[in-house]
């Protein structure tokens, strides 16, 4: 893309209407996150942080304005398309692990892949390198009941990098975790922009995982009010 931005968006809108009252959750968001970039995205409780995240990675609509994600102006694709976009090119964090309590920790890292038709041999060795990558190698048999919240973490992660995504969007990637566990996932994410040179987009509440990316935008009122360069890993 131009001037090596990945992602870009250009006076983008999200408006929520509940049959009683109208919410403006975005209000004509410009931004553009440079490829290999780490951003985390801050600002106080309903400022519009994970909307944001949602609309940029095209988990949910848009009312107006224009994302371009990878060259791809992913809101003109349809359902389908935007799903398997998601699939072949991004990798997603969350605060809730979301992990399938009865399949093992390679089970769960190479089921994306298995959904997009990757063969199954194939899938199995790029769930095995994810999880060495995030230092759970000998962890892949577990299930997650029997592993830490730590861990959990790390299997997540390591599922988002198992289609070695362009983009990797986390949403509070670190809420659920002590602070010892918190720090050891941001070194790792910091570990992995590096070494990948791959795109995080992080939505978090926490200082100390805003202050190793490269930049904060901080929101409120459904806008981007400030950019902050706090100096990265």
């Amino acid at each position: 893309m131009q001037n090596g931005n990945i992602i870009q968006a250009t006076g983008v809108h999200k408006m929520y209407d509940t049959g009683k009252v109208t919410v403006n959750a975005l209000r004509g968001v410009d931004m553009s996150v440079i490829r290999g970039e780490m951003v985390a995205i801050m600002g106080p409780s309903g400022c519009g942080k994970t909307t944001l995240l949602n609309v940029l990675s095209g988990l949910d609509d848009i009312t107006g304005g224009k994302v371009v994600i990878d060259g791809a102006h992913i809101h003109n694709m349809t359902d389908k398309q935007r799903t398997r976009y998601r699939a072949e090119k991004m990798g997603f964090v969350f605060q809730s692990y979301n992990l399938l309590p009865v399949l093992s920790a390679v089970e769960n890292v190479e089921l994306p892949l298995l959904m997009v038709g990757v063969n199954p041999g194939n899938a199995r060795r790029r769930a095995l390198e994810a999880l060495a990558l995030v230092s759970l190698a000998d962890e892949a048999p577990k299930r997650p009941a029997e592993m830490s919240g730590g861990q959990q973490q790390r299997v997540t992660i390591a599922r988002a990098l198992a289609n070695e995504p362009a983009i990797v969007w986390a949403d509070e990637p670190t809420g659920n975790l002590d602070s010892e566990n918190a720090t050891e996932i941001v070194e790792l994410l910091c570990k992995l922009n590096k070494e990948k040179s791959q795109t995080f987009v992080i939505v978090t509440h926490d200082l100390a995982v805003g202050r190793k990316t490269d930049r904060i935008l901080r929101m409120a009122d459904g806008q981007i009010v400030e950019e902050l360069y706090p100096g990265g890993c």
